[in-house]
């Protein structure tokens, strides 16, 4: 799987209680197109209209909801912790990397948690209109992850777009997102997985989805390459409590 990662905006305004400066992200694979701020310390509400990170060993509390405006970007795909006990809301054009795994990117080598996995929590859901793209890894996300459009297109920027190793209480929709490679693998959904028109022209591996646990059902239309179980990567076909539909009824 490749990686290529060009994001984001330089400007953070928030509201909250606690923001730290720094000149650069301690982060081994950033995710932003420059670090931004140092975000730590309890927020009632989070705004964020730039570019910031969460550092290695810091935590990140927000008791209300987390907005990332369009364009901007949040880099919590380090070995910091980062609990938001309202929604998520990621605005168009913008990119949320969320969680880390030794899984993240494939490699485990390559990850900046190659062997150790954070805990980040969301206690509502996330909700992205049109992101450039979401890294969502090792997560536990008591609502639902909703995603519609975004990309940077199928000849735009190589970009991945990750759903891994999270634990998903409501069910998961992503339709629409065209870029460099999508896929969900290993996670537990507890409602629904509807994948739905979503596009790669770069990688005939996109759109993998394998190896979940979905107590719901599992619906897929339209996709391009059509959704796969790639046992090249590992992959396992998925435990789906009720209806595989569409391109993933054989998965």
């Amino acid at each position: 799987m490749k990686l290529r990662l060009l994001l984001g905006l330089v400007v953070v305004a928030c509201a909250g209680l606690a923001a730290t400066q720094a000149g650069a992200d301690p982060n081994a694979v950033p995710i932003c197109s420059s670090a931004g701020t140092a975000l730590s310390g309890n927020y009632n509400q989070l705004v964020i209209t730039g570019n910031a990170y969460v550092a290695g060993g810091t935590s990140l509390n927000v008791s209300g909801n987390l907005i990332l405006a369009p364009g901007a970007c949040l880099d919590a795909f380090t070995l910091g912790t980062v609990t938001v006990w309202g929604n998520i809301f990621v605005g168009q054009g913008a990119t949320l990397g969320l969680g880390c795994t030794p899984e993240s990117l494939g490699d485990p080598t390559l990850a900046p948690c190659f062997d150790k996995t954070t805990n980040d929590v969301v206690g509502g859901s996330i909700f992205a209109n049109a992101p450039l793209t979401m890294y969502l890894d090792g997560n536990t996300i008591h609502g639902s992850v909703i995603s519609l459009g975004g990309g940077p297109g199928v000849n735009g920027d190589f970009l991945n777009f990750p759903i891994k190793d999270n634990v998903i209480g409501g069910s998961l929709l992503v339709s629409g997102w065209q870029g460099g490679w999508f896929g969900v693998i290993r996670n537990h959904i507890g409602g629904t997985a509807l994948i739905n028109g979503n596009m790669s022209v770069q990688d005939s591996d996109s759109n993998e989805i394998q190896t979940n646990t979905i107590r719901g059902s599992l619906i897929c239309f339209r996709n391009s390459p059509s959704t796969q179980v790639n046992p090249d990567d590992g992959g396992q076909p998925n435990v789906v409590g009720g209806l595989k539909i569409g391109q993933c009824a054989g998965l």
